[in-house]
C-alpha cells in the first residue's frame, strides 16, 4: 500500500478521481458561451466598443457565478477574464480595436504554450487548465495534451490572419460562428482518444 500511495502515477490517479463540485453542463454552457454571445450581439447594434465594455462585464459576471456554484475559480476562465479586462480596458481607453482584436491570440498561444511546457516537464497540465474530469492514462494525456496545444496555436494563427485582413464585423463573426464551431468539432473528434486511454475506476 505505501508503495502506491508514493508511486506518481497512482497519486495522479488519485487525484483525478477526486471530484471537485461541478456546475451543471447547460449552466457552464451559458457561462461560456454567454458573454461572446453578448459581445455578438452588442457589436451589431453599438459598435465594438460598447461590445468590449459588455464583454469585460459579462466574463467578469459568469467568473462570479461559476464561484458562487462551485466556491473555485477554474484557471482558463480566470486567465481569460484577466486578458480580457486588461486588452479591452485598453481598447476602451485609447479607442482602439486593435487590442481586443488581439485578445484572442493572446490566450490561445499562452495555453498553447503552457501545454508544451506541461508536456516538456512531464505534467499533465491539460486537466489544469480545463478543470477536466477525465481520468486517462499517461499515454493518453500526452496525446490529448498535444493536439490540444496544437489546436490551440492553430486558432492563434487564424485569429491574427483575420484581423488583419478582414473588417472588424468579419472578426466578430469569426470569432462567433468560427471558433466556436471549429473547438466544439475538435472536442468532438477527440472523444475516441479519451475512450481508448480511460482508466476504470477501481471497485
Amino acid at each position: 500500500m505505501i508503495e502506491r500511495l508514493i508511486d506518481p502515477s497512482y497519486t495522479a490517479h488519485i487525484m483525478t478521481t477526486t471530484r471537485k463540485p461541478q456546475l451543471n453542463p447547460l449552466l457552464k454552457l451559458a457561462l461560456d458561451l454567454g458573454p461572446l454571445a453578448l459581445f455578438f450581439f452588442v457589436n451589431t447594434r453599438y459598435g465594438i466598443f460598447v461590445a468590449t465594455a459588455t464583454f469585460m462585464v459579462a466574463v467578469l459576471a459568469a467568473l462570479a457565478v461559476s464561484y458562487v456554484m462551485t466556491r473555485q475559480l477554474p484557471i482558463m476562465p480566470v486567465v481569460t477574464a484577466i486578458i480580457v479586462v486588461v486588452f479591452g480596458g485598453l481598447t476602451l481607453i485609447l479607442h482602439d480595436a486593435t487590442f481586443i482584436k488581439v485578445k484572442p491570440t493572446i490566450i490561445y498561444a499562452l495555453f498553447g504554450a503552457i501545454l508544451i511546457g506541461g508536456l516538456i516537464f512531464k505534467k499533465p497540465l491539460l486537466g489544469v487548465v480545463f478543470d477536466s474530469m477525465f481520468d486517462l492514462t499517461d499515454e493518453g494525456w500526452r496525446k490529448l495534451t498535444l493536439r490540444w496545444a496544437i489546436f490551440f496555436f492553430v486558432l492563434a494563427i487564424l485569429n491574427e490572419i483575420v484581423w488583419r485582413h478582414t473588417s472588424t464585423n468579419v472578426w466578430v463573426d469569426f470569432k462567433v460562428f468560427g471558433v466556436t464551431p471549429l473547438t466544439l468539432i475538435f472536442g468532438a473528434l477527440q472523444v475516441p482518444l479519451l475512450r481508448r486511454y480511460a482508466i476504470e475506476p477501481a471497485e
